[in-house]
């Protein structure tokens, strides 16, 4: 199948049943999840794999009893930076650098400029940057598990302080900031599994502007904006 098929196949399954997925699959999707874009190519994230029972069980307590959580094959922890510094950045750039065969300094003008421009905002400006990071590797795991035909639930209901003591986070520069249950489904006990996919349509979706339309449209919001500082 497609990409555009699988993606209208998955949906985020209620009900899992329990049974494990091929490593060959799991690894798959965890390559896809890899393979995914980050901001300054930074990868300010990670992905935490757990398929041990007893932990998945704790975790199940702290996310609302969400069946998923036990019922899965592997659970994905995803957690990202809690801050940007020096070091942390320096140590990214240094690996790439080595990578390719560049000298440390090659990107020291780039690295000043990004450590300059974070250096204006506060700590949690800085790991809400990095957790958003984490959601494009997130959403690249979604879709490859679709593509290999393996279900997933987006999981942001849980506790993210409880689970960082759990997984001992706490002091290691990471916050969890979502989970993915991968799994098959139990469609007998799903109540979604049958429902028709629904999403907005394309025409309220997607916008294609022009610049000319650009320009009416902050004509607009300029004229909003002074009717209502008249009133």
């Amino acid at each position: 199948m497609s990409l555009l098929e699988n993606l209208h196949w998955r949906y985020a399954t209620k009900k899992m049943n329990g049974t494990k997925i091929p490593r060959e699959k799991l690894d798959y999707i965890l390559e896809a999840a890899r393979l995914a874009p980050s901001s300054s190519g930074l990868q300010q994230y990670k992905i935490i794999v757990i398929s041990d029972k007893a932990l998945l069980e704790k975790i199940k307590g702290i996310s609302y009893n969400q069946s998923q959580i036990t019922d899965c094959s592997n659970l994905l922890v995803f957690a990202a930076w809690d801050e940007y510094y020096d070091e942390r950045v320096s140590k990214v750039f240094n690996f790439i650098m080595d990578e390719r065969g560049l000298p440390h300094h090659t990107m020291d003008g780039y690295k000043h400029v990004i450590l300059s421009n974070f250096a204006t905002y506060n700590k949690d400006w800085e790991a809400h940057h990095a957790a958003k990071q984490s959601y494009i590797s997130f959403a690249m795991a979604i879709a490859a598990a679709a593509e290999q035909q393996i279900d997933a639930t987006p999981i942001e209901g849980f506790l993210n302080e409880k689970l960082d003591d759990l997984l001992r986070l706490n002091g290691t520069g990471y916050k969890s900031t979502v989970i993915l249950p991968l799994g098959y489904r139990e469609e007998e006990n799903d109540w979604l599994v049958n429902m028709k996919k629904v999403r907005m349509p394309r025409e309220q979706f997607i916008q294609e502007m022009t610049i000319e339309d650009a320009a009416d449209i902050g004509e607009a919001m300029t004229e909003d904006l002074n009717v209502f500082i008249q009133k």
